[in-house]
C-alpha cells in the first residue's frame, strides 16, 4: 500500500505536535512537514506535494480557507481535511464547496481523527486502483468518504475512567484561570481526588486530544508536567 504523505498546517505548536503524533499512529501515513503559518505552508505544498493537508482555519497571517482556494485554483492533487475550532455554518459550507475530505472540530478526539485518516487512506487506494469506473466503483468510493465522520459514543470510556469524575476534571481545565496550565496536583485538590487519580484522567484527556501536556521549567527544582486545554 502506498504511503499517504501528510502536511500539518497549524499555528499552535503544541496542537501541531499532537496532530503529528496522532498521524504517526495511523498505518500507512507519514508526516512530511509541519507549518505554523500560511506563507510557508504554500511553499511546502509546492515543494513537498503532499497527498493530504491537515489545515486549521485561523492564522495570524490570514485565513486557512484561502490556502484551500489556492490549492483548488492550481489544480493540485492534494486533498484537505480541516481541523478547526470554527463552528459557523457558513464556514462549513465554504469548506464543502472547496472540496474538503472532512471537517473535524477541535478539540480533536484521537479515535475520530484516526478513523478519518484511515478512511482517507482507503479512499485514495481505491482511486488508484481504478482506471475506468463503473457505478459500483463510484458508490464504493463515496461510501468510504461518508463513513469518515463517524462519531465516538459519549460513554465509550476506558476502564477506570467514570463519566462523573471526567466531567469534573473537564470543568476545571475549561475554566478561564486554567489558561496557563494546570498540574495534576492542582486538579486533584480542586475536585477532591488524589494527584494520581487526577493525573489518570488528565492523561486520558491527552489521549483524546482535549488537553496537551508539557514540561514547565521553573527557576529552581525539577520541571513540572502541566496540562493545557486545546483551544
Amino acid at each position: 500500500m502506498d504511503t499517504i504523505r501528510v502536511l500539518i498546517v497549524e499555528d499552535d505548536e503544541r496542537i501541531a505536535d499532537l496532530h503529528r503524533r496522532f498521524t504517526e499512529r495511523v498505518d500507512g501515513c507519514e508526516v512530511v512537514g509541519v507549518s505554523h503559518d500560511l506563507e510557508s505552508a504554500w511553499d511546502m505544498i509546492e515543494i513537498l506535494e503532499p497527498d493530504l493537508v491537515l489545515l486549521d482555519i485561523y492564522f495570524p497571517d490570514g485565513d486557512g480557507l484561502s490556502l484551500l482556494r489556492n490549492i483548488r485554483a492550481k489544480g493540485l492533487e492534494t486533498d484537505v481535511i480541516l481541523i478547526t475550532a470554527a463552528r459557523e455554518v457558513a464556514t462549513l459550507k465554504e469548506a464543502l464547496r472547496g472540496g474538503v475530505f472532512d471537517y473535524i472540530i477541535k478539540p480533536v478526539i484521537m479515535k475520530r481523527f484516526q478513523e478519518c485518516l484511515g478512511q482517507f487512506r482507503t479512499y485514495r487506494q481505491r482511486l488508484r486502483q481504478c482506471d475506468n469506473i463503473e457505478q459500483q466503483d463510484v458508490d464504493t468510493i463515496f461510501h468510504s468518504k461518508s463513513t469518515a465522520g463517524r462519531t465516538v459514543p459519549r460513554d465509550d470510556l476506558p476502564k477506570g475512567v467514570d463519566r462523573l469524575t471526567l466531567d469534573k476534571v473537564r470543568a476545571v481545565v475549561d475554566a478561564p484561570e486554567a489558561e496557563h496550565g494546570l498540574s495534576a496536583e492542582a486538579v486533584g485538590t480542586s475536585i477532591g481526588v488524589s494527584r494520581s487519580t487526577a493525573r489518570r484522567y488528565l492523561e486520558y484527556l491527552v489521549s483524546v486530544g482535549v488537553v496537551v501536556a508539557d514540561l514547565v521549567y521553573g527557576t529552581v527544582g525539577r520541571p513540572e508536567r502541566k496540562y493545557f486545554r486545546v483551544r
